[in-house]
């Protein structure tokens, strides 16, 4: 080699998230230290910054997807969804609301891409009374609902009278009343469907007085009643525990198992699918159990 030449050569590696090859051409001097062209430099850098934005723009995202969520449970599974989705390139901002009304609300007006906190028939009669264009994108989790009491240790142990609290939602008091009946306590008039209500019943051999209340109320009212359904979320928020504190409970393979809900128009989209499978993983099927220890179960 002669005085002044260099050895061209060619280096490669892979680019940011989206595992492009980027081709470096350098050049090495007779002192064998390596020399980066300017052009080659910029280029260079111009293909990293591409490579950097075609994981987002592989699920045409210019922003985070807004998922809402209800605080609790639902909240802390979701910061989870973010982690596991955010290594597949998939951004998310969990946003929290502390009501039933306003996710389904704020889906339907754009501000949020999807929600997580709703089972089907509740879905259902939110569609048919405000005309949501909803649809499913996937299962998620199941709260068995549980039966409770600070006077019994079982349900035959309930007297005559007995009085038992009941959610006054007609999704949540059906269900109880549905629960009631596969325990053998009552026997509701066919058809009644799972929105039953106390008019629904036709066999009652203990004459249970049901007391209905808000669902959030019930916890507080176990001093006052003889047993009662609470939903899991109320009864953890009370310091109950649904695994080992409930006398009975329903069985998660039922209809109340909680749902991922976007809007129908964008069903199909590639961030769904991503979305789902994040959710869907055995990382955070793993956190579930580790976390809630029974008292949630994986819907899927």
């Amino acid at each position: 080699m002669q005085a002044g030449s260099l050895n061209i050569g060619k280096k490669s590696f892979r680019g940011y998230r989206g595992g492009s090859t980027i081709s470096l051409f350098h050049c090495t001097n007779k002192k064998g230290i390596a020399v980066i062209s300017k052009r080659s430099l910029l280029q260079s850098t111009l293909t990293l910054a591409l490579a950097a934005g075609f994981a987002g723009a592989a699920f045409g995202q210019d922003k985070p997807l807004k998922i809402g969520v209800t605080a609790g449970p639902h909240a802390q599974i979701f910061e989870q969804v973010k982690k596991v989705a955010d290594r597949q390139g998939l951004k998310i901002q969990v946003v929290e609301f502390s009501d039933y009304v306003q996710p389904n609300a704020a889906l339907a007006a754009g501000d949020l891409d999807a929600n997580s906190y709703q089972h089907k028939p509740y879905l259902d009669a939110q569609i048919k009374d405000r005309g949501y264009p909803f649809a499913v994108a996937a299962n998620t989790v199941n709260f068995p609902i549980g039966i409770y009491s600070k006077k019994i240790k079982k349900l035959a142990e309930l007297k005559e009278g007995a009085r038992f609290g009941i959610p006054n939602d007609p999704t949540n008091g059906g269900r109880v009343l549905l629960l009631l009946q596969a325990q053998g306590l009552i026997k509701l008039k066919d058809g009644a469907g799972l929105k039953a209500t106390p008019l629904d019943v036709v066999g009652n051999p203990k004459k249970l007085k049901f007391i209905e209340l808000d669902a959030a109320q019930l916890p507080r009212s176990l001093d006052d009643l003889d047993a009662s359904a609470i939903n899991t979320n109320f009864a953890i928020s009370a310091g109950l525990n649904p695994k080992t504190d409930a006398i009975a409970q329903e069985s998660p393979d039922g209809p109340y198992v909680n749902l991922l809900v976007v809007r129908a128009a964008d069903k199909d989209k590639p961030w769904v699918a991503q979305l789902v499978k994040a959710y869907q993983s055995e990382e955070i099927r793993r956190f579930i159990d580790t976390q809630f220890k029974g008292s949630v179960l994986p819907g899927w």
